[in-house]
């Protein structure tokens, strides 16, 4: 790490390591995936309070390396690629202008539940835009947020319409604002992640099947296990920079490992038949639509790109496809079948494999067998 790196990550707040994260290996996978392709369209994490979801994803975004920007631009429009930068930014490079780069720590927003559509969508100046002419923007929280990642916590707490608004611009990739005849638009190309207690509401289903994964956490029950993460949150907050230290090489470790995967990934390959059985899984479950078939492709090349390969296999097709669609299954309230499980049972059938016996512990939505330590 160069002097001016170490003064940059001194200055910014000390932020628990991801590589330090013990258990809850569902939710750091998807958060993973999610970041070598963000084009999965985000995760849904839900489970029971203090688990560790917001500083798992803090974690995730201080863990990201720094990516190229256009100097004091509001966007962090990308210097080179005009997918991700603004439309003021593109006309200057059409222009032959010179566009300054600086790199900068990929941004995690926090969207508080109180925000307003203005506070989250940013706002035009009628007043200086009738008077003097121009165009007079004030930039949101999706512009902070674009090429970074925007957190929701209690998601399901959130009002529908700027629900809608967040997933219309997760979907797209951009943010449109119009006010009084004129309108503004942003690249808002962000991962978003939303959190939530399963105990404190629900999303509606249509909101839900939007976000691309959605994981389930639950409270570690193995005592050896508590203790450990009692310890080392002890230890964190007892002297953060020594702890840091010690988990450096993994960090720029699994740092690396994103980076290649990102590099990766579109050399990628799924092979035809895997597909039509992962469609065929869709069907059986009686997916609407083919958000489902479309997101556990993606999240099976992300898996083969993050372990370094160009080809799918069976294996991260298992690995990814409760992720995918569970929250995509039509609810049924006499249902006492984790809707995991079940998924996981109409896979085995489709491609021919046993489901290990330990998977049946989730029959009953006890959810606790896939915990483990990292």
């Amino acid at each position: 790490m160069t002097p001016t790196a170490q003064s940059t990550a001194s200055a910014r707040r000390v932020v628990f390591p991801f590589t330090a994260i013990v258990g809850q290996e569902e939710m750091k996978l998807a958060l993973l995936l999610n970041v070598i392709d963000p084009k999965i369209g985000g995760v849904m994490i839900m489970g029971d309070r203090g688990t560790g979801k917001t500083t798992t994803i803090r974690a995730l975004a201080d863990l990201l390396p720094e990516i190229p920007v256009v100097a004091n631009d509001p966007f962090n429009s990308h210097p080179n690629d005009t997918d991700l930068m603004s439309d003021e930014v593109r006309q200057q490079l059409e222009q032959g202008a010179d566009i300054p780069v600086d790199h900068r720590k990929v941004q995690m927003v926090d969207l508080p539940l109180g925000a307003t559509e203005d506070r989250v969508c940013g706002t035009i100046d009628i007043e200086k835009a009738l008077s003097e002419g121009v165009k007079a923007f004030e930039p949101g929280l999706l512009a902070k947020a674009n090429r970074g990642i925007l957190y929701v916590d209690e998601v399901n707490l959130l009002d529908d319409h700027l629900v809608d608004v967040l997933l219309d611009s997760a979907a797209s990739g951009w943010n449109t604002v119009e006010r009084e005849g004129i309108s503004i638009r942003h690249p808002a190309r962000f991962v978003l992640v939303g959190s939530g207690n399963p105990e404190e509401g629900e999303l509606r289903p249509q909101l839900l099947d939007r976000f691309g994964m959605h994981a389930e956490i639950h409270t570690v029950k193995e005592p050896a296990l508590r203790v450990q993460i009692v310890e080392q949150r002890s230890e964190f907050d007892q002297n953060p920079p020594e702890f840091l230290q010690q988990h450096q090489t993994e960090q720029e470790a699994l740092q690396q490992k994103v980076v290649n995967a990102q590099t990766l990934l579109r050399e990628v390959k799924i092979d035809y038949d895997l597909r039509v059985k992962i469609s065929e899984v869709c069907s059986e479950l009686d997916v609407d639509g083919l958000r489902g078939d479309i997101v556990t492709n993606r999240a099976a090349k992300a898996l083969a790109a993050y372990e370094g390969r160009t080809e799918v296999t069976l294996n991260d097709i298992r690995r990814v496809i409760t992720l995918c669609l569970r929250h995509r299954l039509r609810k049924d309230p006499l249902e006492s079948i984790d809707s995991g499980y079940k998924v996981e049972k109409v896979f085995a059938r489709v491609f021919g494999v046993e489901l290990p016996e330990e998977d049946s512990a989730k029959k009953n939505g006890t959810g606790q067998i896939k915990t483990g330590v990292r």
